[in-house]
């Protein structure tokens, strides 16, 4: 196949420079998207008198059949194509002739590949905020479901608070919410037509930019030329957004993973979400949720090869295009199946995963993890904070003395800490007692929670509307 741009040259690529140099192996799954992008710019050249409208009419006819004849397995690309635009409109001018050279009259492949990747990664996008707003849907049943029953709550490891499980959940469901509100601003700045920038810097032929924008529902065309082929800001935002959300996810699968533990036993995860091992007949391995982790490291490499590859590029006179903006896809690519998938499993696992919360109530009585309620009850009474955080203080260690729990120390116990204290004023600090008067904006009451839960589902409501 002669390659169409192949005027100047006397030999043809070697080989292992033909391999090397293609991209039809990864970028033809953008093919309707090249193919639209090619029948906005060929009406928008028979708008403009620039074809003919009986040569607009069988370069679109064209490309229909080709656009059927690839979904259909009929086409099978090669490296002799070097890239899904050249292996389409080659394809063409095989089938309709000379016509078919008028296609790519006033375009580049390096504004043509930009509008491609833009409208591919448009409906990623939107693919991706149906499946993190399937997501949020399972937060909020389970944080339903989980609203009363009570858990430990830690940090450093340790236990620290009593918490709900609808409130974790509605922790996760606020991750979520950050990530759909990015992913929708991006949209934002990568829905610009770049078609009609040309190689660089635009084109004599009196083309209509807002029209080919119009037609595939750009906002509107990008306004510098050289700008509009030299961007991948769009595929860095996209990309951050990605690693973010993956790292919300990522952070999840490690407390399933430590739920899941015999250490914990927190949770039951449905068997068809876990595996076993090869030689230990007893293992029940959380192996979705490690692969979570796993597969978020794809992504993180995904936006620093980018990174890495743009921060070498300069832009000034005639270099705005150079071929290093080739790897600008093949790891978007990778990270948009990566975040869709993983998206869309851990969502199914949350679903079919229940608390036991017979095994979580043995641990409630651990940690002493009502003492920042006693010393807030004591600050209640009159007893400033710092003074009742000592007082509490010494009430563990009277306890880790004892070997008992705070309802155990008697009035002498406390007498004997501080003069102020007694088992009237202690009153009741039961862990269920705690969390219910956790009211605040934003804590860990079951009716607060609930309030969380009404305002989340009015607000994922909203975006489905």
């Amino acid at each position: 196949m002669a390659s169409l741009w192949g005027g100047r040259f006397e030999k043809d690529m070697d080989d292992i420079v033909k391999k090397y140099n293609a991209s039809i192996f990864f970028d033809q799954r953008m093919y309707n998207e090249d193919i639209n992008g090619s029948i906005a710019h060929v009406t928008m050249l028979g708008k403009q008198g620039i074809v003919s409208n009986e040569e607009k009419d069988q370069i679109i006819a064209g490309l229909e059949t080709i656009r059927k004849d690839i979904a259909e397995g009929k086409i099978v690309f090669t490296v002799e194509d070097e890239d899904i635009h050249m292996g389409i409109e080659s394809r063409l001018i095989e089938r309709i002739g000379d016509v078919g050279k008028k296609l790519h009259t006033s375009r580049s492949r390096n504004d043509q590949c930009q509008v491609d990747t833009r409208l591919y990664l448009r409906k990623e996008v939107y693919e991706i905020l149906n499946s993190l707003c399937y997501l949020e849907n399972v937060i909020l049943e389970k944080a339903e479901k989980y609203a009363d029953q009570i858990t430990v709550g830690f940090t450093h490891l340790q236990h620290a608070q009593p918490i709900t499980i609808g409130f974790v959940f509605m922790a996760y469901f606020q991750m979520f919410k950050r990530d759909i509100e990015r992913l929708s601003d991006a949209l934002k700045r990568l829905n610009y037509n770049p078609l009609g920038a040309c190689a660089l810097a635009g084109t004599t032929m009196p083309i209509d930019r807002h029209l080919t924008s119009e037609l595939l529902h750009f906002t509107a065309p990008t306004e510098n030329a050289m700008d509009a082929v030299s961007d991948r800001d769009y595929s860095l935002e996209f990309l951050s957004d990605a690693s973010i959300s993956m790292m919300h996810l990522s952070r999840w699968a490690e407390e399933f993973a430590w739920w899941n533990s015999s250490e914990f036993s927190y949770i039951a995860i449905d068997d068809s979400f876990c595996t076993g091992s090869s030689i230990m007949p007893q293992k029940k391995n959380p192996d979705i949720a490690e692969l979570v982790r796993g597969k978020t490291g794809r992504v993180y490499g995904a936006l620093m090869s980018i990174l890495t590859t743009m921060k070498g590029i300069p832009l000034g006179t005639a270099l705005a295009y150079n071929k290093d903006f080739q790897e600008d896809k093949e790891s978007v690519f990778d990270a948009i199946d990566t975040w869709k998938a993983t998206i869309d499993i851990f969502a199914k696992m949350l679903d079919k995963t229940e608390f036991r919360m017979d095994q979580i109530e043995k641990q409630l009585g651990k940690g002493f993890l009502n003492a920042t309620d006693i010393a807030e009850h004591f600050a209640k009474q009159g007893i400033p904070f710092r003074e009742a955080h000592s007082i509490v203080g010494h009430m563990v260690k009277a306890c880790e003395n004892k070997g008992c729990d705070f309802e155990d120390l008697t009035d002498e116990d406390l007498q004997a800490i501080d003069k102020r204290v007694t088992k009237e004023l202690l009153g009741d600090i039961s862990i269920k007692t705690c969390v219910n008067a956790r009211v605040s904006f934003g804590g860990t009451a079951p009716s607060e929670v609930r309030r969380q839960i009404e305002v989340g589902r009015q607000w994922l409501n909203s975006l489905e509307r």
